[in-house]
């Protein structure tokens, strides 16, 4: 056991965001130093891209290039050759101007000479005004110069990001790196496998930021905060440079892929490189964990934990059953030692809702742990996260606002709950509005009928300025079957209230759940044509349904007329499960075209238009009337 006082240090490893910190370590930090933990955080996500997307980090790129064959040479990498002067003399200003730091830039990205432009700009030709003119001048008018340049500027980088993969690393992307290595993967051969492999540019680099931040913080225990799966190979690598470095420095990993995922852990491999392996809400499992290193507690009595036998060498799950510490006492998040001035506002699409996933920096905060319905059938509302619902009062949200303002100089707030609560964004709100808080929010979602106009107007003022929510499949015979709550009628009228009261509504979106026919699919779209049409959303996104062991459907795949297919034996990760539809529609040709329309409709495009026209194959006329949502607008909930 350790003597030495303990200094922990909470890391976002690669990939999550740019724009933002991922929320997990600013939670645990805040709640570490509210217990008097010494406490300190790391960004590596940010570091890592930043340190790549440099000149230096270029010129590396540029002598691996050199050492491809010609055949290797991949569109992004030609261009980038042709091209590479320029992209060195232009990749710091660019980083610069997307940070907030030269906004005067602006003006000579827009005039399209000083960004090099590769393939990924061929995306603007779908905006091309007839006469040949601007083809951004209609997305933002003539005072958008800052978004103009913006997005030009972001297609600059996703070249960037095309190279680095093609390059570099064949798993590199900015979201989702090396994400197969880890999804749903049933053994721990695959990643094994890449970690021992020839380290990369990206692998070395990542490396070298990892030893500056031990350097900096000579942490005794290093948390690892993995909320997706691709964050999982970068994370491994962090805890391997680590354990090579001082293998006496405690790993942790947790996260929300290790609570969705890791739940059934069997490999002892995965101790090669942490610790512990922590589930669900991380404050008690820590709190046992900080008083087992030091002496206060046994191994036998810790708390959700996952550790290797010291005899045996298998994995042992120890859980002594303690509450959980309170929402209301989890303490303020603190975005303290992260820099916030270095993030990257991005504008990969022209809509105004979409692009407060990637552009601007929110302070991230919770309203209430878990969800208050949790019944929808495609969910995992036997996990924790889901299943355990918990609040706090207006006050004391209210209070961990105002201390986040007074820390960070930045009044953005995005609520992350799975569903923020009704009852208590009324409450929230009425306390935000009379203490003048001056904020501006958004966050996700049920678009039930207590969200009434009055209501809306109401958060409206408060700050609130977009909302998202599950509409899942628009049909009202399969939103019965998802155990949804709500009515195409009633999200319609819903949606216009937030709308009418000058708040963007995104709408989730799904296809291929089960017993879903081509029928269905042509009118859920038929549905959503009409919900822009009529001006009740803005912006919408439509993905595959995922069957999950955790979700109703997954426990109970009888009531939802599907069959689950037999999983391999599962020693390491074990989420998404394979069914068998008995409709045998090709859900995969359906999405293409879900997709190419709601891309459309998100740009005012082809609202007029019959919906099988997205579809390059014979589907069925609708059978939704052509004012269905109009109808509903008109009448009373």
């Amino acid at each position: 056991m350790s003597t030495l006082p303990i200094r922990v240090l909470s890391v976002i490893p690669p990939m999550t965001q740019l724009n933002t910190p991922y929320p997990s370590t600013a939670y645990l930090t805040g709640f570490l130093r509210s217990r008097g933990v010494t406490a300190h955080q790391e960004d590596l996500a940010l570091a890592l891209v930043l340190r790549l997307l440099s000149a230096d980090g270029l010129r590396a790129v540029a002598q691996r290039i050199d050492a491809l064959p010609l055949e290797k040479h991949t569109p992004p990498i030609q261009a980038f050759v042709a091209m590479q002067a320029r992209y060195l003399a232009t990749i710091g200003p660019t980083i610069a101007f997307l940070q907030g730091r030269d906004s005067t830039l602006a003006h000579r990205i827009v005039g399209r000479h000083f960004l090099p432009e590769g393939p990924r700009f061929s995306t603007l030709d779908v905006y091309m005004d007839e006469d040949g003119g601007d083809p951004l001048g209609w997305a933002f008018g003539a005072l958008g110069l800052q978004d103009r340049a913006k997005h030009l500027a972001t297609l600059y980088l996703n070249d960037l990001a095309d190279v680095l993969r093609d390059a570099v690393d064949s798993r590199f992307e900015f979201v989702r790196y090396a994400e197969s290595l880890a999804g749903s993967q049933p053994t721990f051969d695959p990643l094994a496998n890449a970690l021992a492999g020839e380290p990369t540019l990206v692998d070395d680099t990542l490396r070298e930021l990892t030893i500056d931040a031990l350097a900096r913080h000579t942490p005794t225990m290093v948390l690892l905060s993995v909320p997706f799966p691709g964050a999982v190979y970068a994370a491994f690598r962090i805890a391997q440079t680590i354990k090579a470095q001082d293998p006496n420095i405690i790993t942790v990993l947790g996260g929300g892929f290790v609570n969705t995922e890791l739940r059934e852990l069997k490999d002892p491999r995965v101790f090669d490189y942490f610790d512990f392996v922590s589930l669900d809400a991380g404050e008690r499992p820590l709190l046992a964990l900080l008083e087992h290193v030091q002496g206060k507690r046994s191994r036998q009595r810790l708390v959700r934990t996952f550790l290797r036998d010291k005899d045996s060498g298998a994995v042992q799950y120890v859980n002594l059953v303690e509450p959980d510490v309170a929402f209301a006492e989890v303490g303020t998040p603190t975005w303290d030692g992260l820099p916030l001035d270095r993030y990257l506002s991005l504008l990969d699409m022209l809509n105004p809702m979409h692009r407060l996933w990637s552009d601007g920096r929110w302070n991230k905060l919770t309203v209430a742990h878990g969800c208050y319905w949790k019944k929808c059938s495609f969910c995992d509302v036997s996990l924790d996260y889901i299943g355990r619902y918990e609040g706090a009062s207006a006050t004391v949200l209210a209070d961990r606002i105002e201390a986040i303002v007074r820390e960070t100089g930045q009044t953005g707030f995005h609520f992350v709950d799975e569903a923020a609560p009704p009852k208590s964004l009324k409450a929230l709100a009425t306390e935000l509005i009379e203490r003048n808080a001056g904020i501006s929010w958004w966050g996700n979602i049920r678009f039930e009928k207590t969200f009434s106009p009055e209501l809306c107007e109401l958060l409206a003022d408060s700050g609130c300025i977009a909302v998202s929510g599950g509409l899942e499949v628009a049909s009202d015979r399969l939103l019965n079957l998802m155990k949804k709550g709500v009515s195409v009628d009633q999200v319609a009228r819903v949606t216009r209230a937030f709308s009418d009261a000058g708040i963007l509504v995104h709408a989730y979106l799904m296809y291929g759940f089960p017993t879903q026919t081509v029928q269905d699919t042509v009118d859920a779209l038929e549905y959503v044509r009409q919900l822009f049409a009529n001006d009740c959303i803005q912006s919408g996104f439509f993905h595959r349904f995922a069957c999950t062991v955790h979700s109703p459907v997954g426990k109970n795949p009888e009531e939802y007329g599907v069959t689950l297919q037999p999983l391999p034996p599962v020693t390491f990760a074990k989420n998404d499960i394979g069914f068998h539809d008995p409709t045998g529609v090709d859900h995969d040709a359906l999405g293409r075209a879900l997709k190419k329309a709601i891309y459309n409709y998100m740009h005012g495009i082809g609202l007029d238009e019959d919906v099988r026209t997205w579809f390059p194959f014979k589907v069925p006329k609708t059978t939704v009337s052509k004012n269905r949502i109009a109808r509903a607008l008109s009448q009373q909930g």
